[in-house]
């Protein structure tokens, strides 16, 4: 049969009408697709109409999230009177009958084990940090500290699935893509959202990560986090292939807009609109990418700052580095994923070395945004998925003790755009076990987090099979104690 007869039998009354509507032009397609809330590939700054929805206190988020999660125990968390409680068992009515993870629900005994480190009250804030914390103590009066956060999740994934899409399957945007699709971008030449992962010595056989992670989920691909990996090739395809110039390039990529084009007018389907514009993006990211990712013109001052790994691809520091360039250069959320946090036995030896791992760079990056005036509307935050038992989970020793998974309390903290700094808010019970004053769940922190951005949570939505979906999903309580 002829293709053109085929096509007119199999054109149903949805394909007809949906052809009809968008055969009013490109100017008709990009007004349709503004008004539901996608951007316009050839705006400088695409993001949603009306938003942010009131006058933000921060631009850009960094988003230290340490993977395998930090022991509140062991870093914020001071629990000293403990010491006269190790190798007892925990009480039953600390515990309450919890559910505990696989790994440590069978033990025959919980037995207490305090913190091996000491502790310090640092800064004009006083604010309580363990030793193995020397850099970050220094920066504590700028720093707000919640110590009551809990989670609903109690193993990894499905806990920092739920920390960064608000849902503990997967599916829903993560994030950076919420903040991509209602903001866009600074920059035309940089994405919105941008991700980097480094492995500590913590564990190096730490849990893995996945790039559904810092996807779009059900909002349109173009909204995804662009992974930039460790190697020579830090974004994957983005060089031209041998023997393709970039003049040949430009010249493909208009036909092949050409063609993607006459597709959208004919289907309707805003997703090849959103491959166009990645194809653009991709192109203008040859240029760009190279030059922020090229350290060379750093002084060696900026590598002193950073320590010892901060010459090196791929390490937290670097990345730490590339986070302050990148905000420099109007990135508007940029998240580092250090995995080497979950320390379920020999958890001394492996969190020394995590610190001194990521210590001194997140330090550094502080001082950096500081000492260039972009704190101030750059929120940062410090944090993992959820805490660690208080109880050793195996033998517990002298000099020897592992953590299992906790969700009922853990610490993070806040520094920056619209955070008042120097601030400590919540509190644990004599065990480190459960929040007891000014509980905080992971809907109120990304809701407080969206406010600094000027967002209002409840307004910033997207409509997927008959609902409305948004980050905070139907919770969510903005933390107004830590608000500027």
């Amino acid at each position: 049969m002829n293709p053109l007869a085929e096509q007119n039998l199999l054109l149903t009354r949805r394909h007809f009408f949906s052809r009809f509507g968008l055969g009013l032009g490109t100017a008709a397609l990009a007004s349709l697709l503004g008004e539901h809330g996608f951007a316009n590939p050839d705006e400088d700054k695409p993001g949603l109409p009306g938003v942010p929805h009131f006058a933000p206190k921060a631009k850009r988020v960094i988003y230290l999230f340490q993977s395998g999660a930090p022991s509140q125990l062991d870093l914020f968390d001071a629990k000293p009177h403990l010491e006269k409680y190790r190798g007892q068992n925990l009480p039953d009515s600390i515990r309450q009958g919890q559910r505990l993870t696989g790994m440590t629900a069978y033990q025959s005994s919980f037995p207490t084990a305090p913190s091996m480190f000491k502790f310090g009250q640092h800064g004009q804030s006083g604010a309580t940090l363990s030793e193995l914390l020397p850099h970050t103590a220094k920066q504590v009066d700028k720093l707000c500290f919640i110590k009551s956060m809990h989670t609903e999740q109690i193993n990894h994934d499905p806990a920092i699935t739920f920390a960064l899409t608000g849902f503990q399957l997967a599916g829903r945007p993560s994030f950076g893509s919420w903040i991509s699709y209602g903001l866009g971008s600074e920059n035309k030449d940089l994405p919105a959202f941008v991700v980097m992962v480094s492995l500590g010595t913590g564990n190096t056989g730490d849990q893995p990560l996945y790039d559904r992670l810092w996807g779009s989920g059900f909002l349109p691909s173009r909204y995804q986090g662009v992974k930039f990996h460790n190697n020579e090739d830090r974004v994957l395809y983005l060089s031209n292939p041998p023997g393709i110039t970039s003049d040949v390039r430009r010249r493909f990529l208009d036909d092949l807009a050409k063609l993607n084009q006459q597709n959208a007018d004919k289907f309707g389907d805003p997703e090849i609109l959103s491959r166009v514009a990645q194809y653009e993006m991709a192109y203008r990211m040859q240029s760009s990418v190279p030059e922020l990712t090229d350290l060379s013109k750093e002084p060696e001052a900026t590598f002193e700052r950073y320590g010892p790994d901060a010459r090196k691809p791929g390490t937290y520091a670097a990345n730490c580095i590339l986070a302050r360039r990148l905000a420099e250069r109007g990135v508007r959320f940029i998240q580092l994923f250090h995995r080497g946090w979950d320390q379920h036995n020999n958890c001394p030896k492996q969190i020394t070395n995590q610190c001194r791992d990521t210590d001194q760079p997140t330090a550094a990056l502080l001082m950096d945004l500081q000492e260039r005036g972009m704190l101030d509307d750059t929120l940062v935050i410090w944090g993992g998925e959820f805490g660690r038992t208080v109880y050793s989970q195996g033998q517990l020793s002298a000099t020897n003790y592992g953590r299992d998974h906790h969700p009922r309390c853990f610490t993070i903290w806040l520094a920056g755009g619209g955070i008042k700094p120097g601030l400590t808010i919540g509190e644990t019970d004599d065990f480190s076990y459960n929040v007891v004053r000014d509980p905080v769940s992971v809907f109120d922190l990304n809701a407080t987090i969206l406010h600094c951005l000027g967002i209002d949570h409840t307004r910033l939505t997207y409509k997927f099979q008959g609902r409305y979906f948004r980050l905070t999903d139907v919770h969510g309580e903005i933390i107004k104690r830590i608000l500027v």
